[in-house]
């Protein structure tokens, strides 16, 4: 299959699509749920997630579309059960950290997924996706006043949770998403080689 229709089709509500979205979403809900008790220094509710590698996991196997849908739904599944309640702007970024290595489909093939060259671009868009993300956050925090807590200085506020939660995130997306990828081509392959 082409690149490009690859890409088009990954946007299609097909039964593997829905399939995969229902695995992440639970996946990330429950990891989340997990991690978001371990606390950065930083204040603002920012936890320490490696969890954030399964929205950029599923959105680079499956595509955008499914990336964004399991980082927004399963986040503010997580923020639910969590917090108590959910912040639409966090759960948008968290689709990004999604839908950002789905982007991936327009240059690579399948078969170069797990090669130097897909992991590569996987990385770049998993860091890149957990800046916009994560600076979406902040900045619409500080626009639309969406705080957990009162705070004093908005934009500091702000600048604090960016400088804390998008380089976490962008590490773990870069170093954990393509682990996952690796495995998973190699469960693949092994998959294969037994149906052969």
């Amino acid at each position: 299959m082409m690149v490009a229709e690859r890409f088009r089709n990954s946007w299609k509500l097909t039964p593997v699509n829905i399939a995969a979205m229902g695995v992440g979403i639970a996946l990330y809900a429950a990891l989340n749920v997990i991690f978001n008790t371990i606390q950065l220094p930083a204040g603002f509710g920012i936890a320490l997630r490696p969890s954030v590698a399964i929205p950029m996991f599923f959105g680079f196997i499956f595509g955008p579309m499914v990336g964004f849908v399991v980082g927004f739904v399963g986040n503010a599944i997580s923020d639910a059960i969590s917090w108590g309640g959910f912040w639409w702007n966090w759960d948008i970024a968290n689709g990004l950290f999604g839908l950002f290595p789905g982007l991936a489909l327009l240059w690579i093939s399948e078969e170069e997924m797990a090669s130097k060259k897909g992991l590569g671009i996987l990385a770049v868009l998993a860091v890149l996706g957990s800046v916009v993300g994560i600076g979406f956050a902040a900045l619409t925090d500080v626009l639309f006043s969406i705080w957990s807590t009162p705070v004093e200085n908005p934009w500091a506020a702000a600048w604090g949770e960016f400088v804390w939660a998008a380089p976490t995130d962008a590490v773990n997306g870069a170093i954990i998403t393509p682990l996952l990828v690796l495995a998973y081509a190699a469960a693949a392959r092994g998959r294969a080689r037994r149906i052969t």
